[in-house]
């Protein structure tokens, strides 16, 4: 069996997905020598210089924190070399670990991955189980390699999706499931016991970078796949209508039976405490919160205060 402590372990992460990671690994008592994190970017209105959640939780637990532009850069990788890790742990650290750093660490690099692998693999597993409509998801702990979460899997833990959980709520839960299946593996490494398992190449699929033109709806399209859309990109980057040539932000959504008097997909069936009765191309979309852009997401009976909606009205694709 090894010693936690003879674990030098280096963490590669950014967003708040990975912060349950990075506390993971301390909590198990591993030497975090560094943590590697996207550069500080600018954010919100203001456009101030913001640093990646990882950064914060590191700095705040007094880990050294690295922010390099290019992993791929020779200087950064000999500096990386130097620590000497024997574990590279990797949470959506959002940049490729190129062959020279996965070569580094004795024990290789772990990816805690979003998905049951090999489904939905990239950038967004979260965002794409939801929108293809999918009632199980899960995290994967994978031995990374040169290919795109193409390496052999060590964990698959599953965890049910909600028929209205969002993209948001459902990217919560499995961050602090990452947490726990990461801990599960270090203690299968540290007993000698993980078995790498290849993955079925051919049962592969992809999940892409998000688009804001992504959330464009189309109302001639069935109510339980704008349900998904809305769904899988709230709250980035939502999914969107147009009120009078005005972009309207949907979410909180239900799919309803029903064909609203054969009316044009896209126009207003019914208004009242619940929501907007909108018409699709095939059933009903109930929805309960809108939001005009640069204005609060609001319940519809609050923003019909400033807003009057009625049956009738189109919303346009």
């Amino acid at each position: 069996m090894i010693e936690t402590a003879a674990i030098r372990t280096v963490f590669m992460g950014t967003p708040e997905f990975a912060v349950s990671s990075l506390e993971a690994l301390v909590t198990l008592g591993l030497p975090v020598v560094a943590v590697y994190t996207q550069p500080d970017r600018p954010k919100g209105r203001g456009n101030l210089l913001t640093a990646p959640p990882v950064k914060e939780r590191a700095v705040a637990l007094g880990i050294p924190v690295r922010q390099p532009a290019k992993l791929r850069d020779p200087a950064v990788v000999e500096e990386l070399r130097a620590l000497a890790p024997d574990l590279i742990v990797v949470a959506a650290f959002g940049q490729i670990l190129p062959k020279s750093v996965l070569a580094i660490p004795r024990f290789g690099c772990i990816n805690v991955h979003a998905s049951l692998l090999p489904r939905f693999r990239g950038a967004s597993p979260i965002n794409k189980a939801i929108l293809e409509g999918e009632t199980e998801t899960g995290i994967t702990t994978m031995l990374m390699d040169a290919g795109l979460d193409t390496g052999p899997m060590l964990l698959r833990k599953a965890l049910a999706i909600g028929f209205e959980e969002s993209a948001g709520e459902l990217h919560d839960r499995l961050a602090r499931l990452g947490g726990e299946v990461l801990a599960e593996t270090i203690e299968l490494l540290r007993r000698g016991e993980l078995r790498p398992e290849p993955q079925n190449d051919a049962a592969s699929s992809y999940a892409p970078l998000l688009r804001k033109e992504g959330g464009r709806i189309d109302w001639s399209r069935p109510a339980l796949e704008l349900h998904n859309q809305v769904r899988g990109l709230d709250p980035w980057p939502g999914a969107y209508t147009f009120l009078a040539g005005t972009p309207l932000k949907l979410f909180r959504t239900l799919p309803l039976a029903g064909d609203g008097a054969g009316g044009k997909p896209g126009t207003i069936a019914a208004v009242d405490g619940e929501g907007v009765l909108v018409i699709c191309g095939e059933g009903l979309l109930l929805v309960r919160e809108l939001q005009f852009p640069g204005r609060k997401r609001l319940p519809v009976a609050e923003f019909r205060r400033g807003h009057p909606l009625a049956a009738g009205d189109i919303l346009e694709s």
